[in-house]
């Protein structure tokens, strides 16, 4: 992209506050997102993702906090006026007019001249595909056309923030992979900050740089995704986040023991605790050691690129093992695994 490419500008939320009548749709959110980088907004339906992102647009007034871009206040900006741009779950294009008049559409309300509009959307529709249909209605478009259309006229005006509100929630799966690799690879050659909003963990790990997780209008948690799926920072994340294996126990003078024997070093305060670790991370071996656990094999499935293997330790949940296929594996028989201290989280428990 080189005529009006953007420059990412840095997204501040301080403490933004909306509510709707009793309800605290976002209460206290403050997120710093760097210039150019590209965040998924994750949480279940309902937990006031579209919401903050209507307040950041500023199609919503919040009732507390700030929104600054370049810590700029944008209190006082009109949603028109801020350097946004918006691609929403559906395209919301104008039926009566032409993919390319779409996307012209924005550049002719800023009055740009004839040349450059001509010269931009020309170049958006390249970069997205579109140039065989630049003259064809949207009503015959498919839906991943239509959303590539809505994704060029967000991106045709070089907004310095990109917020996507669940785009290719509606489109299959093999279209949503392959949008969301177009999105990436045009969003990182134009620069531009993204917030991309998602309840799909999956979606999220694979698109973002950073995950924030939203629960309940709050925000429960902001890291780089691979630190974020290996390390969560609080139970409730690491629930959301399924398929993770949890056993409580004890925190006491820096170590976390488990009924069973097993423990590991934590900087978690004393008290009682839960260890989480993902079942890839979980190791079968032959003898017992200081970061194992033996137990009984309850139950053992193919599952294509590894065998999905339920361990009873007596936990009181089993713990579920993504082993090698192949794996010396009998249901009914006993089993050491190991638990590398590396890839275990002791958090607090919510009980």
């Amino acid at each position: 992209m080189n005529a009006g490419t953007a420059v990412g500008a840095e997204l501040t939320l301080d403490g933004l506050t909306k509510n709707f009548r009793a309800v605290a749709a976002v209460s206290d959110v403050s997120l710093r997102l760097a210039p150019g980088s590209f965040t998924a907004l994750l949480g279940p339906s309902g937990c006031g993702k579209s919401t903050l992102l209507a307040l950041i647009a500023g199609l919503l007034a919040p009732d507390g906090g700030r929104v600054l871009l370049d810590s700029h206040s944008q209190r006082a900006v009109a949603a028109e006026r801020r350097p946004v741009g918006l691609v929403f779950q559906k395209p919301l294009l104008f039926p009566h007019l032409s993919v390319e008049a779409n996307v012209a559409f924005g550049l002719r309300m800023r009055r740009a001249r004839r040349s450059e509009i001509r010269t931009r959307v020309h170049e958006m529709l390249e970069r997205v595909q579109l140039t065989p249909l630049a003259t064809r209605r949207v009503g015959q478009l498919s839906g991943g056309q239509e959303q590539r259309v809505a994704l060029a006229r967000a991106l045709v005006l070089a907004p310095r923030l990109l917020l996507l509100d669940e785009p290719f929630s509606q489109l299959d799966a093999t279209l949503r992979s392959q949008m969301r690799r177009l999105v990436r690879e045009l969003t990182r050659e134009a620069g531009v900050t993204t917030l991309f909003v998602t309840h799909d963990q999956a979606e999220a790990l694979e698109v973002a740089d950073d995950i924030a997780l939203m629960l309940h209008g709050h925000l429960a948690g902001h890291a780089p995704a691979e630190v974020f799926y290996r390390r969560p920072p609080s139970l409730a994340a690491a629930r959301f986040f399924e398929a993770i294996n949890e056993i409580p126990g004890v925190v006491a003078a820096g170590c976390f023991r488990t009924p069973a024997g097993f423990q590991t070093p934590t900087a978690q305060p004393d008290g009682a605790g839960v260890l989480v670790i993902r079942p890839e991370a979980i190791q079968l071996v032959g003898r017992a050691g200081p970061d194992t656990v033996t137990g009984r094999a309850c139950s053992a499935r193919f599952a294509g690129t590894h065998l999905v293997v339920e361990v009873d330790v007596g936990s009181g949940h089993p713990l579920t093992a993504h082993l090698p296929v192949g794996s010396p594996v009998e249901v009914g028989g006993l089993l050491t695994v190991r638990l590398p201290s590396a890839a275990c989280t002791v958090l607090a428990s919510s009980r």
